[in-house]
C-alpha cells in the first residue's frame, strides 16, 4: 500500500481495518517516530525543524511555519499546514483520518488532535473508524485542549486551555469546558 492509496482510502470514507492496513499503518508510524526521535532529543534551529516536519508530513511545510518540540504524531502523512502556523510544545497528532490547520492557527501546549476511534464491537476492536479534524484559519487552541475526531472548528475561534472539543465550533467564538460549549461571541 502507498501513502496515496490510503489517502484515497480515507478520502472515500472506507474503514481501516484487516491485517494489512494494521501492517501499513505500524510501518507508517515506525518511520514517523524516527525522526520524531531526531526532532524530539537534540536542539535545532528553526530551519532544522522545518526540514524534521517536512520528513513527517511527506511534503516542505511553508517557510512560516513555526514549532517548539517534542512534538509527537503516530502517523504523520496526514497531517495538512497553512502558512504561518504554529506548534507548542508537548502536542500530539493521531493524523491517520487527516488533521488540517489552516493560515494563522495557533496550536497550544500539549494539545491532542485526535482522528481515530477503535470500533465498540469487541471482536472488532483492533478495527479502526476516521473522521478528520478541520482547524480554521486564525484558529488558537489553549494548552491542554483535546480535539475529537470529526470536528471542525470555525476561523478566528479560541478554544480554552484544558476543553475537550467533541463537536463541531462556529467561527469567531471562544469555547471552553469538557465538553466544549460557546462561552462568547468574539466580536
Amino acid at each position: 500500500m502507498t501513502i496515496e492509496q490510503f489517502q484515497q482510502m480515507i478520502a472515500d470514507g472506507l474503514p481501516l481495518e484487516g491485517p494489512e492496513m494494521i501492517g501499513f499503518m505500524r510501518q507508517q508510524s515506525d518511520m514517523s517516530r524516527r525522526v520524531q526521535m531526531r526532532l524530539n532529543n537534540e536542539f535545532h534551529t528553526p530551519e532544522e525543524i522545518r526540514e524534521l516536519m517536512s520528513e513527517i508530513v511527506g511534503y516542505k511545510v511553508d517557510e512560516t511555519f513555526r514549532m517548539f518540540p517534542p512534538f509527537y504524531s503516530d502517523f504523520g502523512r496526514n497531517i495538512h499546514l497553512g502558512k504561518n502556523v504554529f506548534i507548542n510544545c508537548n502536542c500530539q497528532f493521531q493524523d491517520q483520518g487527516g488533521i488540517f490547520i489552516g493560515d494563522g492557527a495557533l496550536i497550544g501546549p500539549s494539545t491532542i488532535i485526535a482522528t481515530l476511534n477503535h470500533d465498540q464491537n469487541p471482536e472488532r476492536r483492533q478495527n479502526m473508524r476516521h473522521a478528520p479534524v478541520h482547524i480554521g484559519r486564525n484558529v488558537w487552541t489553549g494548552a491542554h485542549v483535546t480535539i475529537l475526531p470529526g470536528v471542525t472548528i470555525g476561523d478566528g475561534a479560541i478554544i480554552a486551555a484544558g476543553a475537550v472539543v467533541n463537536k463541531d465550533v462556529p467561527a469567531n467564538v471562544i469555547v471552553g469546558g469538557v465538553p466544549a460549549k460557546i462561552i462568547k461571541t468574539i466580536s
